[in-house]
């Protein structure tokens, strides 16, 4: 069995730790192992390789995840990313043929499709690993895992038995969201949760892909990505397809993709630094700020305060959040990258010096930035504390705490740190944009040989 995980989202249910590159997958409020925090997405990695997956398993995700995939899972981590993003199906599609042409998977071998955010127990693995056993026996198309639902919920999609089998049934059709009274007369048809996890025979999708008139070629569909239908896999194929069957599950499986049910997962009731909160029950607080935060007295609530902004919510209010959060759509103040981390400490314009934004870095031992140059842009790079190495036009500089690197604008340049390092970075420019990166390389080791070192 092959896995596809589908990692998505633009980050608004979570806001303001969440934002369109650190959607809710990455953020790190979860009790892990040996009492250490983790986010979603190393949880279940984790997991996957807890039960025998994670060698199986590829990651679909958007550009603007690439860095913190690889920052939270690892460089190595197996990916296969879309050029923009077109929802669910394009991207299945997408990593099938990459599998198929590349990886050369045979056709009947059997996908599972996983969202990278679920909140489950291990047990619910090994479920996923029943369903190959699942769909060669019954011979359906496609095999899914049903939850069996707790409560009557309007969040969630529906999928009604039509038989029972010994160990799983045979899905009649799908119901998506129903009101609550709605949802109690489908829990009394035995009705499951669909909770997006899917499986078929690789051959089955692909079959599905050349029908629409799209090459099987990974190369070839990667070039006509803009051409797929911009749609869910479950309306373009789960729900238009026959011979449907689904294994139940009874185990432990929440979505934490609001802040009242992410924070009753959350090993305490405060992180961050510098939070007091006295009288106030079942109040959350996440304070990623320097600055304290003090809360009296107000019970059942939420209270997050990040480099994006301040919420302050009723937990069952928190769900709303989505409605109003366009109204704060403004670039991410904090970004995890393959090689550490920024934060934006001020963004400022002046009518004669253009942009200025100041920023705060960390990069971890033997990482590094890209070799790059910028045409429209100075920068300043002052090391706060760490040691390593800086590249300006092909000469090597050593660099530590107290070292100011000038970089005027379309000066090539790269830095690796040789043990955690922490800098300020100062940008100037008449227009600041991630456009205007022309990247060199990304490995350190395939910059120029270069000839001469100084020491800064």
């Amino acid at each position: 069995m092959k896995v596809i995980l589908l990692s998505g989202g633009s980050g608004q249910r979570l806001w303001p730790l969440s934002n369109d590159s650190r959607s809710k997958q990455f953020l790190k409020v979860l009790d892990g192992q040996d009492g250490s925090i983790e986010s979603m997405a190393q949880r279940v990695w984790r997991q996957l390789g807890e039960v025998g997956l994670q060698e199986q398993a590829v990651i679909a995700t958007s550009k603007k995840q690439v860095d913190i995939l690889k920052n939270q899972l690892g460089r190595q981590v197996p990916i296969v990313v879309e050029p923009e993003r077109r929802d669910t199906f394009p991207a299945i599609a997408l990593t099938a043929a990459y599998l198929s042409s590349v990886k050369r998977i045979n056709p009947d071998e059997v996908v599972a499709v996983l969202p990278i955010d679920s909140y489950v127990d291990n047990d619910f693995y090994e479920s996923v690993k029943d369903l190959e056993d699942t769909l060669n026996r019954s011979g359906g198309n496609i095999a899914l895992i049903g939850v069996k639902p707790d409560a009557p919920s309007s969040r969630f999609g529906y999928m009604i038995p039509k038989e029972k089998q010994r160990d799983h049934i045979q899905v009649s059709h799908f119901v998506e969201k129903p009101s609550e009274t709605y949802a109690q007369a489908l829990i009394k048809e035995e009705a499951l949760w669909n909770c997006g996890v899917f499986a078929f025979h690789l051959g089955f999708i692909l079959s599905i892909i050349e029908q629409m008139g799209f090459p099987l070629d990974y190369a070839d569909l990667l070039a006509q990505y803009e051409k797929l239908p911009k749609i869910s896999f479950d309306f373009e194929v789960v729900e238009r397809t026959k011979d449907i069957v689904a294994l139940p599950y009874e185990g432990v499986w929440k979505d934490l993709g609001v802040w009242s049910t992410l924070t009753e997962q959350m090993p305490e009731q405060f992180k961050g630094s510098d939070v007091l909160c006295p009288e106030s029950k079942n109040t959350h607080i996440i304070n990623e700020l320097d600055i304290p935060v003090a809360v009296l007295g107000i019970s059942n609530a939420v209270i997050v305060s990040g480099p994006d902004g301040i919420l302050v919510s009723d937990k069952e209010l928190s769900s709303d959040l989505k409605k109003f959060i366009f109204q704060f759509n403004k670039r991410p103040m904090y970004e995890e990258r393959r090689w550490g981390w920024y934060k934006i400490l001020d963004h400022s314009e002046y009518e004669r010096d253009g942009e200025v934004i100041t920023r705060r870095m960390a990069i971890r031992a033997d990482s590094c930035l890209s070799y790059q140059k910028h045409e429209q842009r100075n920068e300043t790079w002052t090391i706060l504390s760490g040691e390593g190495s800086a590249i300006l036009n092909d000469q090597l500089f050593e660099v530590k705490a107290g070292s100011v690197i000038e970089i005027p604008a379309g000066t090539k340049h790269a830095l690796k740190a040789s043990t955690d390092m922490e800098l300020i970075e100062i940008q100037q420019g008449p227009v600041l944009s991630e456009e205007d990166v022309y990247r060199i390389s990304m490995n350190w080791e395939e910059i120029l040989p270069l000839r001469s070192s100084v020491t800064l």
